[in-house]
């Protein structure tokens, strides 16, 4: 039986975002939801990592998140940082539409792409690329720096890609409009 929903334990944003008051959103005013999304009760997302951008630059957005994307309890998204020119500097993330990220997963990834489901407790390392139309499995460590293809799913410590979907099943996908390219 799911948990009771507590009356008000979700803010409702204009474009139908719902955020719980549980999680921890820092830095709000740099991350972006695009619509729909849903974020549990004890998610971490850390929009206060971020390249401090010179004047004039768009340095702002840490997090920009597509629509109808679910995170679910107590999963973290941080950008990707690294050390460049003798400073420590964080990148953008980017998520596409419909990504579902599992309970107690790590994401430090660059981008990911739409229609991708991340398992509970995986951990994408920092600037991994994750294109459209990819399953990780539950527990699943993806290495910093990896591109994984689309039509994919991937499992494994270090996850490595056991499945890909027919080339068949992909055009017929397209057909029918479910994968868009981005």
């Amino acid at each position: 039986m799911p948990p009771k929903q507590v009356k008000g334990e979700y803010i409702e944003t204009d474009t139908g975002n719902k955020v719980s008051r549980k999680s921890n959103i820092l830095g709000s005013q740099n991350i972006i939801l695009g619509g729909k999304t849903i974020i549990q009760a004890d998610c971490t997302i850390r929009g206060d990592l971020r390249r401090s951008g010179a004047p004039g630059q768009h340095g702002n957005v840490a997090i920009a998140v597509g629509r109808y994307c679910f995170f679910a309890r107590s999963s973290v998204l941080r950008p990707p940082g690294k050390v460049s020119r003798g400073a420590f500097s964080f990148y953008p993330m980017k998520l596409g539409d419909h990504v579902f990220i599992g309970e107690g997963a790590v994401v430090e990834a660059a981008m990911v792409g739409s229609f991708v489901h991340i398992g509970a407790g995986a951990v994408i390392g920092k600037f991994a690329i994750i294109k459209d139309c990819v399953r990780i499995e539950e527990g699943t460590v993806v290495a910093p720096n990896t591109v994984i293809p689309p039509f994919s799913r991937v499992a494994g410590r270090p996850g490595v890609v056991v499945e890909e979907l027919p080339e068949t099943a992909q055009d017929s996908l397209e057909l029918k409009g479910i994968y868009r390219m981005i």
